[in-house]
C-alpha cells in the first residue's frame, strides 16, 4: 500500500488523471439537478445519498432514480442551457496545468454524457476523453431508459474504464480523483486515489482515503514542487 509521499510522487509523474464529475469537477450532482428541474428533486436526492454512501449498487440506484425522473430530451437540453453546471473553483487551472505537462485528462462519470460533454468543452478536454452514461429517448423525445452497456452504469465501472485506458494507451501511472465510493473503488486499477471534499464530504471516503483534499489548489501546489 502506497504511503502519502509515494502517492504524491505518483500524482506528479502521472501519465493520465481521471476526474469524477458530479460534486468534483462541478459543484452539483447532475442527476439531482435534473430531478429538481423535472419536479422530483427530494425523492431523488435521498436515493443519490444512499448510492454515494455505497449502500446500494450504482446501477440499481441509477435505474430507480431515472425511473422517477423520466427526463425528456427537451428537458435535458433545457437544463443545460438554463442551468449550466458550475465548475468547482480551481479545476480550470488544474486541468490547464496538467495539459501543459502533457498529462492526459479524462472525465469518468456516473452522470450523463450530454451534461459531461458540456463540462469537457469548458475545460478543453476532448469528448473522446469522456466516459459517462447515455440516456436513451424515443423518436418523440420521451425518456426510453439508459444505455446499460456503458461501464459507468454499474458499480465497479470506473475501474473498468481505467483498465481499458491502461490497455489502450499503455499508461504507467493513472490517478483517480473523486468524492464518492465509486471513485475510491477504482483504485486499483488506478495507481492512486485522491479523495475530494470541496463540494460535499462523504464520511466513508474521508475516513478511508489516504490522500484527501478540499481544494484543487492543493494539487496545483504539488505540481509546482517539481
Amino acid at each position: 500500500m502506497a504511503s502519502l509521499l509515494e502517492m504524491k510522487e505518483i500524482f506528479r509523474n502521472a501519465d493520465a488523471v481521471c476526474f469524477d464529475v458530479d460534486s468534483t469537477v462541478i459543484r452539483e450532482e447532475g442527476i439531482d439537478e435534473l430531478a429538481k428541474f423535472c419536479g422530483v428533486g427530494d425523492a431523488v436526492a435521498e436515493m443519490t445519498r444512499r448510492a454515494m454512501g455505497g449502500s446500494v449498487t450504482f446501477k440499481a440506484a441509477l435505474t430507480a432514480r431515472l425511473g422517477l425522473i423520466r427526463p425528456s430530451y427537451e428537458q435535458v437540453q433545457k437544463l443545460i442551457s438554463d442551468n449550466p453546471p458550475q465548475l468547482t473553483p480551481g479545476i480550470r487551472e488544474l486541468v490547464s496545468r496538467l495539459h501543459q505537462r502533457g498529462v492526459q485528462v479524462f472525465l469518468v462519470s456516473g452522470g450523463f454524457q450530454s451534461i459531461v460533454e458540456h463540462v469537457a468543452l469548458q475545460l478543453n478536454i476532448p469528448t473522446a476523453n469522456v466516459f459517462a452514461n447515455r440516456l436513451k429517448f424515443y423518436f418523440n423525445g420521451e425518456y426510453a431508459g439508459f444505455d446499460e452497456t456503458q461501464p459507468t452504469s454499474e458499480s465497479g465501472g470506473k475501474g473498468k474504464v481505467i483498465t481499458h485506458l491502461k490497455e489502450q494507451f499503455h499508461f504507467k501511472k493513472v490517478v483517480m480523483i473523486g468524492d464518492g465510493a465509486t471513485d475510491m473503488e477504482a483504485c486499483p486499477p488506478a495507481d492512486c486515489f485522491i479523495g475530494f471534499g470541496g463540494n460535499v464530504i462523504r464520511k466513508q471516503v474521508k475516513e478511508k482515503a489516504k490522500w484527501y483534499i478540499t481544494h484543487f489548489d492543493e494539487l496545483l501546489k504539488e505540481l509546482e514542487e517539481r
